[in-house]
């Protein structure tokens, strides 16, 4: 999308919703937040005014903020060479979103963001709801405006644990019946909470307690030492002769 396609839409964006959009346009790409209370009756208007004609749908997801902008590494002020682990103590599940250790812009932990596409027009847009309770997310099904979303409503229900209110059939669609929480959210252990095996004896799916120690995971990361730097320079060389 070009820059003038990008900034034209913005514009008629601000024109025409006022203050029931706050639009934002980074690396090309233009993001409408907007009120859960006001997400149907902008969707409708975004779907079939002949300003925007956004018909199709492309994505739905859910968004954890929890954590966001933070990291248990640091980075910017260890050595440049070797490799330190440097760890802080704030990863992710040891803190909660009310007690959470910086200041972010971010208004509520739980988002939707739902990726529009007008054919006719040839542009996309990013249009976000945040979750007013933390504890309950929940938002406006937006099914019935574009039907589509059927199947990514539920996953993100399953995912993320938010409530599409209005969904005619909001289940689990990708982890199994009896699973307990909702894998995706930053809280959420990574070595999950149970452990399932089939049990010849029993001949069934059998649950029991995670067996595995949790364990703090190491980023790759890569540094300008003199050895990788000598690799660099050996392949290279090797590009060059060959």
């Amino acid at each position: 999308m070009s820059d003038t396609q990008t900034n034209s839409l913005a514009e008629r964006l601000s024109a025409r919703f006022g203050n029931l959009l706050k639009i934002t346009v980074s690396y090309g790409q233009t993001t409408a937040e907007v009120a859960a209370a006001n997400l149907l009756s902008v969707a409708t208007a975004l779907r079939d005014e002949p300003g925007f004609r956004f018909t199709e749908a492309v994505d739905l997801c859910g968004i954890d903020y929890l954590s966001y902008g933070q990291t248990e590494w640091d980075t910017t002020d260890v050595t440049s060479t070797g490799f330190s682990r440097g760890v802080e103590g704030e990863a992710i599940g040891r803190f909660t979103w009310a007690d959470r250790p910086r200041q972010v812009s971010i208004p509520h932990r739980f988002a939707s963001v739902v990726h529009l596409l007008s054919i006719e027009f040839n542009q996309r847009l990013r249009l976000r709801v945040y979750c007013e309770d933390d504890s309950l997310p929940v938002v406006p099904s937006l099914v019935h405006t574009w039907p589509g979303l059927n199947w990514f409503e539920r996953e993100s229900f399953d995912l993320y644990g938010i409530i599409y209110d209005g969904h005619p059939d909001l289940r689990r669609i990708l982890t199994d019946y009896g699973f307990v929480g909702h894998p995706f959210r930053k809280d959420f252990p990574l070595i999950g909470n149970v452990e399932v095996r089939y049990d010849p004896e029993q001949k069934r799916v059998v649950y029991e307690p995670v067996s595995i120690e949790p364990r703090v995971l190491v980023p790759r990361v890569i540094r300008d030492d003199a050895d990788l730097m000598q690799a660099k320079a050996e392949a290279a060389d090797h590009w060059r002769e060959n």
